[in-house]
């Protein structure tokens, strides 16, 4: 069986779960810290980053959530997420660029650490300025995502697609640092309640992390 090495907040590792989920992929969870740099999870990916994909049986380890996703598109025909002309496949690919890069630079990696890395590792005050510049920098990727959902049913067109569970998995860590104001943005509330009701996105709201707790608005499917 497939061993997920993820950290229940790296959207990346979220971003995985969701694919091996609605492709229908047995996997196990194996909880990885980051910032530990264990020598066993080093020696899978010498990145040190999550997620980290293994398979004993078959001696394949995978690392990089886009190699992951690519790899499982390729060996997998269940619930395709990279479908549709070449110009279709193009823009989910886009897509998923600008939410693992730009979302996650604008504004899932500045909550990240300032919430999460400098309460438990760093043991650092909070900068409420990078806070409020990562809000404004979210509100200015739902208005995005809300110009999308007003002209297509998905994000990349007429089905799900791996850039809505890119675009789902950032979201979810953000929401869940409260860093979402979903004011406004109905469009894009609406599309991601949708997912919320997913059964693969379930077991991702019902988990907590010990000492940082979301939004009562985070596991309601209707908010």
């Amino acid at each position: 069986m497939w061993q997920l090495y993820q950290f229940p907040l790296c959207p990346f590792s979220r971003k995985v779960r969701l694919l091996l989920s609605e492709k229908g992929i047995a996997y196990e969870l194996w909880r990885e810290n980051p910032w530990d740099q264990r020598d066993e999870f080093m020696r899978l990916n010498p990145a040190g980053r999550t997620p980290a994909l293994h398979n004993t049986e078959r001696d394949i380890t995978l690392v990089d959530s886009r190699a992951i996703c690519e790899y499982f598109e390729e060996t997998v025909d269940k619930a395709p997420m990279i479908n549709g002309t070449a110009a279709n496949r193009a823009e989910i690919r886009r897509l998923v660029a600008l939410f693992d890069e730009n979302f996650f630079a604008d504004v899932t990696g500045p909550l990240l650490h300032e919430k999460m890395k400098k309460r438990l590792f760093l043991r650092q005050p909070v900068d409420s300025r990078a806070l409020r510049e990562a809000m404004r920098m979210a509100d200015a990727h739902l208005d995005y995502i809300d110009y999308l959902i007003d002209n297509r049913p998905w994000l990349a067109g007429a089905t799900m697609s791996l850039a809505d569970l890119a675009a789902a998995a950032q979201i979810s860590v953000a929401d869940y640092l409260g860093g979402i104001d979903w004011s406004d943005h109905e469009q894009a509330r609406g599309w991601y309640s949708v997912f919320k009701s997913r059964p693969s996105f379930r077991p991702l709201l019902s988990e907590r992390m010990d000492v940082i707790q979301p939004p009562s608005h985070y596991a309601d499917v209707n908010a």
